[in-house]
């Protein structure tokens, strides 16, 4: 099969077959609960639903567009939202959540590696926080199984906050203000679990519906340029989508970085964060395994993979091709794909006005 850039695939197309019955009905499984929600809730009370849409409105593709809004608890978004915004959850009062994940640039931080606590470095590129709810997995490595346990990472790192669950509690619990607003949500006030409940439901909130390329799974033919239609017909044709599918075009299984050659050898450096999925787990088998990134707003994350050494969409699409297919791209084929991955980029979801409008901190 001639994919435009004078490369024949077919033993390449083989192993992409194979590589897609592996991930069998578990990745199925995946993609239809994801598809339905995301993230199931601690309090069922308060799981968030997506605002249905009829199936004969949406275009048959391996991709399913974000919905156009999604129910949360609003009490308890404008809580988290002042926590993620609240810089003395950090030891010294320096840094928010809001410093890594800033939502003007993606949810993200364009830093290869952020600084936090005094400046220090961390080891790895900060994932975006848009759309985590629909992760089937959070970090890299996927070492916590939900956005509730991903906040002890940052919060207690050394690196990243460097806060303790005991100094937290004792800030906010002599914030009278705080003191309020958990006692009006939860009979037992100011506690761990309640601060991460509020936190995650926040992150929740933060869809990016109607991209161009929502739009057009949504059958509105205007919405993709031609290039942009070009380019995800290459994504599907390259393979690209046997990882990168699913509501999150990614975030719903773990891969080997460096299937058709090795990354790291020809990098060199490697470091303990190089390792992945092996961090967690320990077998052999997990070296070097990531969970697949989300594409949706990559167009605003640069630089790119978990070590940030792409520092264009253009850098990243070459990589990509070169050491998980097996193949040198020419210029007309990253251009088109380039063309679809910013073609991902949505809106931002805003719950209500009243949540949209409660941004101050009390100091």
């Amino acid at each position: 099969m001639n994919i435009g850039n004078g490369f024949y695939i077919e033993t390449r197309w083989s192993w992409i077959l194979a590589e897609i019955i592996s991930c069998h009905l578990a990745l199925l499984l995946l993609i239809t609960l994801t598809a339905c929600g995301g993230d199931v809730s601690q309090n069922k009370q308060f799981t968030p639903l997506a605002r249905s849409v009829k199936s004969s409105s949406i275009r048959n593709e391996p991709i399913s567009p974000l919905p156009e809004s999604v129910e949360v608890n609003e009490h308890w978004l404008s809580l988290g939202r002042k926590l993620f915004h609240d810089k003395r959850l950090s030891a010294n009062a320096d840094v928010a959540c809001v410093s890594c994940h800033d939502l003007s640039r993606g949810g993200a931080d364009n830093k290869a590696v952020s600084q936090g606590m005094d400046l220090q470095s961390g080891n790895i590129n900060t994932p975006t926080v848009l759309n985590s709810r629909y992760n089937f997995r959070q970090f890299w490595d996927g070492r916590a199984a939900s956005l509730e346990q991903q906040i002890d990472g940052p919060m207690t790192s050394p690196f990243e906050m460097g806060g303790t669950w005991p100094d937290v509690l004792r800030k906010l619990k002599a914030d009278k203000s705080y003191k309020q607003l958990f006692s009006q949500n939860f009979p037992d006030g100011v506690t761990k679990k309640n601060i991460k409940l509020v936190i995650a439901e926040y992150e929740r909130s933060l869809i990016t519906p109607n991209s161009p390329f929502d739009r057009y799974l949504r059958r509105d033919d205007t919405a993709l340029s031609p290039q942009a239609i070009a380019g995800y017909q290459r994504f599907k044709a390259l393979g690209c989508i046997s990882c990168h599918q699913g509501i999150n075009v990614g975030g719903n299984m773990f891969q080997h970085f460096g299937v058709m050659g090795d990354y790291f050898a020809d990098r060199g450096n490697i470091t303990e964060a190089d390792y992945g999925r092996f961090n967690v787990t320990g077998l052999e088998e997990d070296r070097h395994k990531f969970k697949v990134p989300s594409l949706r707003n990559v167009a605003l994350t640069a630089p790119y993979l978990h070590d940030g050494q792409a520092q264009t969409l253009e850098d990243a699409v070459r990589i990509m091709g070169k050491y998980q297919l097996g193949i040198e791209l020419n210029d007309e084929s990253v251009a088109d794909l380039v063309a679809f991955l910013i073609s991902l980029t949505g809106q931002m979801a805003l719950i209500s006005e009243q949540s949209a409008q409660e941004m101050a901190i009390d100091e």
